[in-house]
C-alpha cells in the first residue's frame, strides 16, 4: 500500500533515502527551507564564479557506484568524474611541500624518498587499511545501529585490539618522520575526531585516500546533488524548496504531520534529514529522545570559517586541493577539541576548482575556497573572520611564492553562526558528530525515534557518521528500516 512520507532536507541522505522510499512505491515529499536543495553541499554562484559551499573532496567512489546501482543505474548516468592528479599537495614551509599522487606506487616512491624504508611499510599499512576498508564499507556501515550485535563478525573479532587503539599511535609505531606521520594522520579528520582519539580501525580511511584516489565531479559536488535530485524525480520524488519546518505534530505518541508557513501537511511517516537535535525541538518536550544535556556531552566534529573567493588572474604554485600544515598539527588540534578557541596559528586547507573545471571561473582568473577547522560554538564576529583571512592570506602568499591580495575580486565568508542560520546545525558544526569509539554505531543518536512512532531521522548526526558516502548510506538504512515497519 502506497505511503505518504514526508523528508524535512534535502542534503545527501535526504536525497538517497527519498530514492530508496519512491522506489519501494511510495509518495515522497522533500521540504526544503532555503531557497536551493543540499544542504551544506549547496553552490555559490558569483560575477562567473562557481563554488560548491561544503563537501569538496570526492572519497569512496565505490559508494557512489554501488547507491546508483541499487537503482540499475550508474554514476555516469549522471556526472562525469576527473581523478586528480596530483590528489593533492601538503605545504610545509616554503618550498618545502609533498605531492600525494594518483597511485600507491608513486606514493610509496615518495615516502621512501623521505624516510628510508618507509615505501614498504606504507605497502604493509595501506593493505591492512584495504582489509579494514572492506570490513567497514562494505558491511559494518550497512547496518542499521539497533543493536551491538552488529559489530560482532568472525571479521571483526580478529580486529578487536584496533578498536582499543587509535589512529595516531598505530601510525607512530611505523613510521618516524613527522611529515609522513601528519599526512597519514589526515584523512582520519574527515570523521570529525583527533588522530589520537580514533579508533585503529579506522585507519580504513587511508585506503579511500591512497588507494582509491581523490576525483572530482566534472563540474563540482553539486553535479553529485544534482543527479541524485534527477533520479530522485524519475522515481516520482517532490521537492519544495523554501520550506522551513515550524512543528512536527504528534498524536497518540504518532507522528502525523508537520507545519511549515502555518500550513499543516498530514504524512504517514516523517523522516527529517535536518540536524538532529533542532528536528527534535520542533517536537514538545516530552517526545524528544535526548536532551539538552545529551547533546551538551557528545563531542562534535568542528565548525569551520570558510571564504569563497574569486581571483582576476591565474594562481601559480598550488594545485585543486592544497593542505597547509606549517603550524603546530596538534597545536591547532588541542584549540579545536581540548580548550576549544580561535587557534593562534591555524591549519588551513585550499581549493582550486578552476584549476581542473574551467568553467569554475571567467576565461584567466580563478575560484578560490579557503577553510579553517573551528571549535563548534566559539565566538563568531565579522572581525574575527577578517583577522583569519589575512592571516591565511599572508601565510598562502609566502608558501607558494607569490603576490595574490590585490587581485581579490570578491569574498564571502561563512562561519558558525552561518551553519546555525542556514543549517539549523548544532553549536554551528560543520561535520556533525565525531565517530569517536563512545559515538560509534549503535552507540550514535538511532535512526528511529525512541519515543515517537513514525519518526524516524537521518544524517550525520546518527548512523554511520559524517560525509558523504555514509550520508548516502544512512539514507539506503532508514529507508530499509521504514520499509520493514511499513510491511509489519
Amino acid at each position: 500500500m502506497t505511503k505518504t512520507i514526508t523528508i524535512i532536507g534535502s542534503g545527501f541522505s535526504s536525497l538517497a533515502a527519498s530514492c530508496y522510499l519512491a522506489q519501494q512505491g511510495n509518495k515522497v515529499t522533500i521540504y526544503e527551507k532555503n531557497e536551493s536543495i543540499g544542504g551544506r553541499a549547496r553552490q555559490f554562484k558569483k560575477d562567473g564564479f562557481t563554488f560548491d559551499m561544503g563537501p569538496s573532496w570526492y572519497w569512496m567512489p565505490d559508494v557512489f557506484e554501488k547507491f546508483f546501482s541499487d537503482f540499475n543505474k550508474k554514476t555516469d548516468d549522471y556526472y562525469e568524474l576527473i581523478k586528480l592528479n596530483p590528489a593533492y599537495r601538503v605545504y610545509f614551509g616554503i618550498n618545502d611541500f609533498i605531492n600525494i599522487y594518483d597511485n600507491l606506487e608513486a606514493i610509496k616512491t615518495t615516502f621512501e624518498s623521505i624516510e628510508k624504508g618507509s615505501g614498504s611499510k606504507l605497502e604493509t599499512f595501506i593493505n591492512q587499511a584495504k582489509s579494514n576498508y572492506d570490513i567497514a564499507i562494505k558491511d559494518l556501515v550497512y547496518r542499521p545501529g539497533v543493536s551491538p550485535l552488529e559489530l560482532i563478525t568472525p571479521q571483526t573479532a580478529l580486529k578487536l585490539n584496533q578498536f582499543f587503539s587509535n589512529v595516531s599511535t598505530d601510525i607512530r609505531k611505523k613510521f618516524k618522520n613527522e611529515r609522513l606521520i601528519q599526512i597519514l594522520e589526515f584523512p582520519v579528520l574527515f570523521l570529525g575526531a583527533k588522530p589520537t582519539k580514533t579508533p585503529s580501525f579506522y585507519n580504513f580511511m587511508n585506503y579511500a585516500d591512497f588507494g582509491l584516489g581523490t576525483w572530482h565531479p566534472k563540474t563540482g559536488m553539486f553535479d553529485v546533488v544534482r543527479g541524485i535530485e534527477k533520479l530522485a524525480t524519475e522515481l516520482g520524488v517532490t521537492i519544495e524548496t523554501n520550506a522551513s519546518i515550524e512543528k512536527i505534530i504528534v498524536e497518540n505518541k504518532t507522528a502525523t504531520a508537520i507545519i511549515i508557513n502555518g500550513k499543516t501537511i498530514k504524512a504517514d511517516i516523517i523522516l527529517s534529514g535536518a540536524d538532529y537535535q533542532h528536528t527534535e525541538t520542533l517536537l514538545d518536550e516530552t517526545y524528544r529522545s535526548y536532551s539538552e544535556k545529551y547533546w551538551g556531552s557528545r563531542v562534535f566534529a568542528p565548525s569551520s570559517l570558510l571564504f569563497f573567493v574569486g581571483f582576476d588572474k591565474k594562481i601559480e604554485n598550488i594545485t585543486h586541493h592544497a593542505l597547509f600544515f606549517d603550524v603546530d598539527f596538534n597545536q591547532h588540534a588541542a584549540d579545536i577539541y581540548d580548550q576549544p578557541k580561535w587557534p593562534e596559528a591555524p591549519l588551513f586547507y585550499a581549493n582550486f576548482p578552476s584549476k581542473t573545471d574551467a568553467s569554475a571561473a571567467p576565461n584567466g582568473m580563478e575560484s578560490g575556497f579557503f577553510l579553517i577547522p573551528l571549535a563548534p560554538g566559539i565566538k563568531d564576529t565579522e572581525e574575527l573572520r577578517e583577522e583569519y583571512f589575512e592571516k591565511i592570506i599572508t601565510r598562502f602568499e609566502e608558501l607558494t611564492q607569490q603576490k595574490i591580495k590585490n587581485n581579490i575580486i570578491f569574498k564571502r565568508s561563512f562561519c558558525k553562526n552561518d551553519f546555525v542560520t542556514d543549517y539549523n546545525a548544532y553549536k554551528g558544526n560543520a561535520y556533525g558528530m565525531a565517530n569517536t569509539l563512545l559515538q560509534t554505531a549503535f552507540l550514535r543518536p538511532k535512526l528511529k525515534s525512541k519515543k515517537v512512532r513514525n519518526l524516524y531521522f537521518t544524517g550525520q548526526l546518527t548512523v554511520p557518521g559524517p560525509g558523504v558516502p555514509p550520508a548516502l548510506i544512512s539514507g539506503k538504512l532508514v529507508a530499509e528500516l521504514i520499509h520493514q515497519s511499513l510491511r509489519s
